[in-house]
Parts: structure tokens; C-alpha cells; sequence
């Protein structure tokens, strides 16, 4: 029986996916220490998650204003620890889930990103994934010491490149390579082993690479691009796909059109799965459910969704009064999340900064599933066996107490109708995902 799959969106920040989760009384504020995330790591491991996800930027979202004062005095997203240190801390929590997290092609190098997570596969069993970002503005830029973000298609065809290299050095060893045997004094087999030897348009990379294959072949990949550009890439490279739709019609078409992209791409699409995000807001009741939705929208702020517009769309928000219409020429200049402006200009060809905070719910748990287990699971359920998604990312209202509720009320609901597994099938992420282990150049068949 075809199963959901369930992924924690997570953040390793003052914050969940929601700016103004730390405000709520049940978020913890221990949110600068291990045990935070470990804790979390356990709930979703109860509960059967098949992976905990940590998204992340390189940068406040300091753009409104032209200023970070904002930002930190409001905490929208101003603490942003390396999701992959915080990954590993979760790892040493739990043993079964898999663990994911965000590195960007735009501002690392392939030879490090590769290494970096080839070894965090290795240390937990085969547990790991990479979500490729190609970030989206300046503020990243100018951390990273650039004048001026890239171009967005340019970044992707850096990224296609940086795919490349990437999956050369994890092929780089043969699943026997490593032979070490004390007796022979022989330590692994030389010829398999093999240099990259990559010259390309954005990258040289030479090899041979430095960490063996790991139990599931290499990291689950992770993609999220929602422009036309962003969904060839995804067509192409990744294993999973989270995406966000706002309805069951537009879900249905979109799943089966990028499924059919990823058909045309030379891959299964039955073994690329797409999880829109959820955010669940649930109780024992019903009427409990929308008392605390009723909490979780009191805690928001105008002001963490112009900041929020502002990082996603490379531009400033503070530029413009709220009802004042953009010009063709500002909205042009948006270059950050393209997908996220024209979802807006679709529905209002002239839009204000209020219009994009009202289409967008940029700061707001957009379409909040509220309701006791058997509400929230039906909705879950409607979705999935109607081929809008295969699984869900779930995003939390405040933490860790929408994962708490979640396991709590709707999991056992789930299992109850044979939605979602009651033990993991295996050891390593690709078997808890249902991937077969990718054979070496799984990757020069598609594109």
C-alpha cells in the first residue's frame, strides 16, 4: 500500500518556519543548545518521520529598510546556526530518521559540499541529505564576499555543473574499493578508484575523492526550485522534491506535470517524490484547534512579512507605502524567488506590498490545516489519494509543540488507516524513502 511521506521542516534559528513562533508561550528558549534539537529529533523519530529537514540562509533578512535593527529587535530569523553541526547533534539523538540539510551551490564549492556530506552519510548510518539552494539576494552575497547576488537562471546553470562534480567525486569509489585486509598489508583496490578530472565552465575539480561510499550509495537530494528553471533542475537531480501548492486543483496539475518532466528527464518518476508543505495546527478537538490557531495568529507581525517578502524577493519592501502599486520596472527588479512573484502578479497584474502580504501569507502559516486528528488526517489523506503530493512537510507554528501535537493526535490516526508506516522499513533514509540504492552514474542517463 502506497504510504505518505512526512518530513519536519525545521530551522536551526530562534525561530521555526514562522517568524513569530518564538513569541508563543509553549517555544522553548533553548533554542542555542543540543538538547533542543535532540528532543525535536526524538518526537518526529516517534512518530515515524521519515526525515527532519533544515532549510537556511546565509544572511538575515535584514533588506526591509536597509538595516538589521529590525530584525534582531523583532527575532525574525536573526539566529542562524550551521544546519549541518545541528544536524549532527540531532543525529546523536536518534537512530532511524533521516536528516537533511541546506547547502547552497552559489556560494560553496563542490569538492567541500561533497565531502561534507558524504561524511555525515557515513557517521549516521546512511541517514543524510543535501537540499541544494542557490540562495536568493545580496544580503548572502555580501556575506559571502560578492558585490551583487548572481542572475537566477545563471545560478542554476552553476548548479547544474556543480551537480556534476558533486556526483563524479561520490562515484569516485566503487562500492568494493575498500578492501582492508591486515593480512595483505592491502588497504583498497586502486583501480577503483578513479580521478574526476573536471574542467568546466564554473569548475575544476581534479579528485580522486577522499571518503568511500556509504550504506545508501550517497545523500538522499533534496530540491525546492518552483520557477521553470527551478523545476528542470529538480527534474533532473532530485530524489525529493517539497514544493507548495495552495489548492487541490493546482496541486494535481502540478504533480502530474512535474512528474511528467521528470519522465522526459530519462528518470522513474515513481521514485522522485513531491511533499507539499503542511502546517498542521491540531488538538484533541476541533474547537481546542482553532483556540490555538486564534493564538498563533495574534503572535504575528506586519512587519515579519515585509521582512520576509524582502529576503525571498531580493528587494525592499520598505521602498513602498503599503498600498501603493509596484512599477514594471520594480516588479522586474525582484530577482530573488521569481515562482513567489508571480504567483502574486497571476492574481493582481498590478500588485501593492499589501497585496503580496495577503497572497503570499509571507510570515503566516499559509493554509493552516486546523482541526482534531480525524480533520487534519482527512485532509492529509484527500490530498495524498487524490495525487496532489506523496507526502507532506510539515512546518511547525511554534516548537517543539506542533511536532508534540502532531505525533500526538494525527500520526496515530494516520497509522490507523494505513497511511503512514508504524516502524521504519530500514536502517538508511533511502529505505525508510523507498529509493533503491543508485548505482554508480545513475546521474550521465538523465538531463
Amino acid at each position: 500500500m502506497r504510504q505518505m511521506i512526512l518530513v519536519g521542516f525545521l530551522q536551526a534559528q530562534n525561530c521555526t518556519t514562522l517568524a513569530s513562533s518564538w513569541r508563543h508561550m509553549e517555544s522553548r528558549d533553548d533554542f542555542l543548545t543540543a538538547g533542543y534539537f535532540q528532543s525535536i529529533g526524538r518526537i518526529l523519530e516517534a512518530g515515524c518521520f521519515q526525515m527532519a529537514f533544515f532549510d537556511d540562509r546565509l544572511a538575515m533578512p535584514d533588506m526591509l529598510g536597509g538595516d538589521h535593527a529590525h530584525t534582531v529587535a523583532h527575532g525574525i530569523r536573526c539566529v542562524k546556526l550551521d544546519p549541518v553541526t545541528v544536524l549532527m547533534a540531532m543525529a546523536a539523538a536518534t537512530s532511524r530518521i533521516g536528516l537533511g540539510a541546506t547547502c547552497s551551490t552559489t556560494y560553496y564549492e563542490p569538492f567541500h559540499v561533497a565531502r561534507l556530506f558524504a561524511t555525515v552519510d557515513l557517521m549516521t548510518g546512511g541517514r543524510a541529505a543535501w537540499n541544494i539552494v542557490t540562495s536568493v539576494n545580496d544580503g548572502e552575497a555580501a556575506n559571502m564576499g560578492v558585490d551583487h547576488h548572481m542572475e537566477h537562471d545563471l545560478r542554476y546553470d552553476r548548479a547544474d555543473e556543480f551537480m556534476d562534480v558533486v556526483l563524479g567525486h561520490w562515484d569516485s569509489w566503487e562500492d568494493d574499493a575498500l578492501v582492508v585486509d591486515k593480512a595483505t598489508g592491502r588497504f583498497a583496490d586502486p583501480a577503483k578508484v578513479h580521478r574526476l578530472d573536471h574542467a568546466g565552465r564554473f569548475f575544476r575539480s581534479r579528485g580522486p575523492f577522499t571518503v568511500p561510499r556509504s550504506a545508501q550509495g550517497h545523500p538522499v537530494l533534496i530540491q525546492a526550485g518552483s520557477s521553470g528553471r527551478g523545476k528542470r533542475f529538480a527534474a533532473r537531480w532530485a530524489e525529493t522534491v517539497f514544493v507548495a501548492y495552495a489548492d487541490l486543483a493546482s496541486a494535481k496539475r502540478e504533480y502530474a506535470e512535474t512528474k511528467a518532466d521528470i519522465a522526459a528527464s530519462g528518470r522513474d518518476p515513481d521514485q522522485v517524490s513531491l511533499n507539499t508543505i503542511a502546517y498542521p495546527v491540531c488538538a484533541a478537538t476541533r474547537a481546542e484547534a482553532e483556540d490555538k490557531m486564534a493564538e498563533i495568529e495574534r503572535d504575528y507581525r506586519e512587519v515579519d512579512g515585509l521582512s520576509l517578502l524582502s529576503e525571498a524577493l531580493n528587494f525592499d519592501f520598505a521602498r513602498k507605502g503599503l498600498d501603493e502599486p509596484f512599477t514594471p520596472e520594480e516588479l522586474a527588479a525582484m530577482s530573488g524567488m521569481q515562482a513567489m512573484r508571480e504567483r502574486v502578479t497571476a492574481r493582481k497584474p498590478v500588485p501593492t506590498p499589501r497585496d503580496f502580504l495577503e497572497i503570499t501569507r509571507r510570515g503566516r502559516p499559509r493554509e493552516a490545516i486546523v482541526g482534531g486528528p480525524k480533520e487534519v488526517a482527512d485532509r492529509l489523506e484527500h490530498w495524498f489519494v487524490e495525487r496532489g503530493c506523496d507526502g507532506y512537510v510539515v512546518g511547525g507554528t511554534h516548537t517543539p509543540g506542533t511536532f508534540v501535537d502532531f505525533v500526538r493526535f494525527v500520526v496515530p490516526e494516520l497509522q490507523r488507516r494505513g497511511l503512514s508506516p508504524r516502524e521504519y522499513r530500514g536502517t538508511t533514509l533511502r529505505e525508510n524513502l523507498g529509493l533503491p540504492r543508485p548505482p554508480r552514474g545513475w546521474w550521465h542517463a538523465s538531463g
